[in-house]
């Protein structure tokens, strides 16, 4: 393959491929100038890396993801990056495609990058070429090619069976919707839950029974304070190295926002996001972040906050109303989807272990629920919504004592009565009692307990 001519004005160059002429517009990748026998080396590399990837703890999402394995849809991983989707897609090739009978490509690779949807058939032929004719694709961090979804579109309908990986929500739905529709289930992967946690430090049986143990109770209260600072993001917990993390929120703000939403001024992301994380689990207006940042316009602060959410990195919830534009006008709270980034991105000189015990409870809530929070005088840090209803108010206090009991307790009463529940919870680091308190009953648990329970 040659370039026989490059015309800067015109922003185009003509290619010579084994004899047919092609014209391609700039900006064109480089992917046009690889050999066959270049495309084959990295194909063979990426292989070899996705083999040799270790096994790790099996993850408790991947009993969902095997579920969908003889489902003839594509099924797409999304989530956070580094988050271990790749090690999710290495079990799956070990325990049902015996290390053997897959195709894998991984587009986070530098090679790769803006690879054309039009050439996916070159890789295919390499692929086959290598390793003969299989029926499982595995692709990695498919985001980075534009127009995707045609190539897995054509062999879908050949009956190639798909597992692909993403770390933007919205870009994934919107094309998956455009040429997939009703082909494809979406999964999402999330760091390490506290049980995940405790596997990986080797420190909990699964059975429920231990838990009740003295010893034991004070083997997981002494785990859960590190997992309520350190979070769950894998290859932290293994290297315990914070340039980890400080790198997926580098390539979440350039690769997965300024690049692909194309934001020219990056200055003002991270002046933004920075304000947001220091911040976290307080509310705030939109116009209060204009007064705190240089972005005059409402919408503009909208949409980059927007852009943070659909890399998971964080989420906002809403004031509950049944008023669905008085949600949107309301305060919104800010939550970052793991703990770990908090001590690492945060400028705060003193830790605040209630907040972080909030910002704890609500991931684990947002796996399953849609959450608000509860204002009306007293405050209910969240509210649970079930088939259209509230059937649950939860409080998050780190310790209950004489300063904020009357408080806590008053904020929950209030959203209990307001939804007509009859039981409460209050989370904490380590109390446990039950109170009856003007006909209600409201239970007092250890977070590390109810974690582990839900």
């Amino acid at each position: 393959m040659h370039i026989i001519l490059c015309n800067g004005n015109e922003q185009k160059a003509i290619v010579l491929c084994n004899g047919n002429e092609k014209i391609y517009k700039y900006p064109f990748c480089y992917i046009f100038m690889l050999s066959e026998a270049e495309i084959k080396e990295i194909l063979v590399r990426q292989r070899e890396t996705i083999l040799s990837k270790k096994y790790g703890i099996e993850r408790t999402i991947l009993r969902e993801v095997e579920s969908k394995i003889k489902l003839p849809q594509v099924v797409v991983l999304t989530g956070l990056r580094r988050s271990g989707k790749s090690t999710l897609l290495r079990q799956l090739i070990k325990k049902h495609y015996q290390d053997e009978d897959f195709y894998y490509i991984n587009f986070e690779d530098e090679r790769l990058f803006n690879f054309p949807a039009n050439e996916f058939n070159r890789l295919y032929e390499a692929l086959i070429s290598l390793y003969g004719k299989k029926k499982t694709f595995f692709l990695d961090e498919i985001q980075n090619v534009t127009n995707f979804e045609t190539f897995v579109r054509r062999l879908y309908e050949e009956g190639i069976k798909f597992f692909i990986t993403g770390s933007s929500a919205t870009l994934l739905s919107r094309e998956l919707g455009t040429k997939l529709t009703g082909r494809h289930v979406d999964i999402i992967i999330r760091p390490f839950s506290f049980l995940e946690f405790l596997e990986l430090n080797k420190a909990f049986s699964t059975k429920k029974e231990p838990i009740y143990k003295t010893e034991t109770k004070v083997e997981i209260k002494k785990y859960f304070e590190e997992y309520l600072i350190k979070g769950g993001m894998p290859e932290y917990l293994i290297y315990n190295d914070s340039e980890l993390l400080t790198r997926v929120y580098e390539d979440t703000i350039i690769k997965d926002i300024a690049v692909r939403y194309k934001v020219n001024n990056t200055a003002v992301l991270r002046q933004l996001y920075s304000y947001l994380i220091n911040n976290f689990a307080n509310k705030f207006s939109y116009n209060s972040l204009k007064k705190v940042t240089n972005i005059k316009s409402v919408n503009t602060i909208k949409k980059f906050i927007s852009y943070l959410e659909e890399t998971y990195f964080a989420k906002t919830i809403n004031k509950f109303d049944y008023s669905y534009k008085k949600q949107i006008i309301n305060d919104k709270k800010f939550y970052i989807l793991d703990n770990g980034f908090i001590g690492v991105l945060s400028n705060k000189i003193t830790k605040d272990y209630g907040w972080l015990l909030e910002n704890l409870v609500f991931n684990c809530l947002n796996n399953n629920h849609e959450v608000f929070y509860y204002s009306k005088g007293a405050e209910c840090d969240f509210l649970i919504v079930k088939n259209k209803e509230i059937n649950q108010a939860i409080q998050v206090c780190y310790e209950l004592d004489e300063k904020n009991k009357e408080r806590e307790i008053s904020g929950l009463l209030e959203a209990m009565k307001e939804f007509k529940l009859k039981k409460g919870l209050i989370l904490t680091y380590e109390q446990e009692e039950e109170l009856n308190v003007k006909g209600k009953k409201i239970l007092i648990q250890p977070a590390w307990k109810w974690l582990l329970e839900e």
